[in-house]
């Protein structure tokens, strides 16, 4: 009896820890931040559309007058499009047409769970289906961490994306789930055997094996369109960096920052960001031909 106690026991507190962490790492996000295009003086339209196994998806959409093609930007977990809109007037500007909405189980739309990128690819089908549904032929991704998750899990399947930018996007969600917990101040050990935890009973949960859906298992399908990565040295989600740049396929650019962490290089450099991003989808999201990169 004592055997048995001893072995139900731990594997009790193993089941609860796991279960618990996973409820509480895809819980439901509300918003944090309320926001608007109309603080830019931007036309936009309230939209909602269909995400690729039907979910209703709410979003802005901010077209560029006359042209044929946008950038849909991808948020980050826990976030919704409200902190993002800042970044479109650069994209508008450069006659881009911007498209920004809130995952599921995010802000605005419905859902009761995040799935660490796995679902989320059907929101950015749904994004995209949107977008040529308005006549939009030239569409790029810019992903912001767990935006950039479903960027790079999504351009696989769709040709219609042409290219990629992202920033600080995780080679691995365990990596990044790890480096959450050395922020609270785990040793590593503990946070590394939390997070495969977490994806071991997330994957039980939705019934699919989540540790397949790596972005560094999926980068290299995205070529031959071009992806930019933005990753600074100090970011301590994708300390990985250099596996997911190097399971990439050329055409591949990269702008690193050894002074920079967690996406904070529009933070720390918004002249240069907007800059190298909007020239990178100016020269691929392009009839005519690309222009030399950036240096």
């Amino acid at each position: 009896m004592w055997l048995a106690l001893g072995l139900l026991i731990p594997s009790a507190l193993i089941l609860g820890v796991g279960l618990g962490l996973s409820f509480y790492m895809t819980r439901r996000h509300g918003l944090t931040v309320i926001h608007s295009p109309a603080e830019y003086d931007l036309d936009f339209e309230d939209v909602s559309f269909p995400a690729g196994d039907g979910l209703l998806l709410r979003g802005w959409w901010v077209p560029a007058p006359g042209a044929d093609r946008a950038v849909i930007i991808l948020h980050g977990h826990g976030g919704s499009m409200d902190w993002d809109i800042h970044r479109v007037p650069a994209f508008h500007q450069a006659g881009l047409g911007t498209l920004l909405f809130d995952f599921r189980a995010h802000g605005r739309s419905p859902g009761s769970r995040a799935t660490f990128g796995y679902l989320e690819r059907q929101d950015v089908l749904g994004a995209i289906a949107f977008l040529k549904s308005r006549g939009i032929r030239q569409i790029g991704l810019l992903g912001f961490s767990y935006g950039g998750i479903a960027a790079m899990l999504t351009a696989p399947l769709c040709p219609a994306v042409q290219a990629v930018v992202v920033d600080g996007g995780p080679a691995r969600m365990r990596t990044a789930i790890t480096g959450r917990g050395m922020e609270l101040h785990l040793p590593r050990w503990l946070a590394a055997s939390l997070a495969w935890l977490i994806l071991v009973f997330t994957s039980a949960r939705l019934g699919v094996n989540l540790f397949r859906y790596e972005p560094v298992r999926w980068v290299g399908q995205i070529a031959p369109r071009p992806i930019l990565f933005i990753h600074g040295d100090l970011d301590q989600y994708c300390p990985d960096f250099d596996d997911l740049f190097a399971a990439a396929r050329e055409p591949k650019e990269v702008w690193r920052l050894p002074d920079v962490g967690h996406t904070q290089a529009s933070e720390a450099y918004p002249e240069e960001f907007y800059r190298r991003v909007v020239d990178f989808f100016e020269r691929h999201l392009d009839d005519h031909g690309s222009a030399p990169a950036v240096s």
